[in-house]
């Protein structure tokens, strides 16, 4: 099947010449954390940022993604890898197009983080992790999602019957329960404006 396929990846415009055209150095913003952490909220207020900077963003957002191209993957471990496979891929094609790519996923392994890191490449994959505790997400609860998994309607729900793995080494932390969101924002934008526009 494989010999049918021809890619011509050597043959197209590369990344350089997209983000010369853009004016800004593409990169791929990790957002990784449990639910009601705040990882869209934060995503969107530096996708807004950005954009009123004059940066070309794609905001990728797990919720998004799987009313999509991932609607026909549940939760099980296995969906959830393909989940994140078509994420970096996603990601990646953007990436390549000059873009600043922010992606906001649970992404609840190292394993998982890992290999979206592989597929978009490490020099350009941003990992952020956005820490609340458990107990706080679940005071939050913005979606309903903790209330109906510590009831049992939902299986495999991150943090409580299935894992979250803490970043080893994130390029940065940012703690929802000790900043504002405008705060966190602001702390995202400083880290990341100097690597878009050096």
């Amino acid at each position: 099947m494989t010999e049918n396929i021809h890619p011509i990846f050597d043959n197209i415009l590369g990344r350089k010449e997209k983000e010369d055209i853009l004016n800004q150095n593409a990169v791929v913003i990790w957002m990784t954390g449990l639910s009601g952490s705040g990882k869209s909220t934060i995503a969107r207020g530096l996708e807004s940022k950005l954009h009123r900077q004059g940066i070309l963003t794609k905001l990728l957002d797990g919720d998004n993604l799987r009313t999509g191209l991932n609607k026909n993957l549940g939760f099980s471990e296995d969906d959830r890898i393909e989940n994140i496979r078509r994420v970096a891929e996603t990601a990646k094609l953007f990436l390549d197009n000059g873009t600043v790519v922010i992606c906001s996923f649970v992404s609840p392994t190292i394993i998982i983080r890992d290999m979206a890191a592989e597929i978009i490449g490490r020099n350009d994959f941003l990992e952020v992790m956005v820490e609340a505790s458990f107990d706080e997400c679940t005071k939050r609860d913005v979606k309903g999602l903790y209330k109906k998994a510590l009831s049992g309607e939902i299986k495999n729900f991150t943090g409580l019957d299935a894992p979250f793995e803490l970043p080893e080494e994130p390029y940065l932390n940012i703690d929802t329960e000790k900043l504002s969101i405008d705060e966190s924002i602001e702390l995202l934008y400083q880290v990341v404006i100097n690597r878009i526009k050096e």
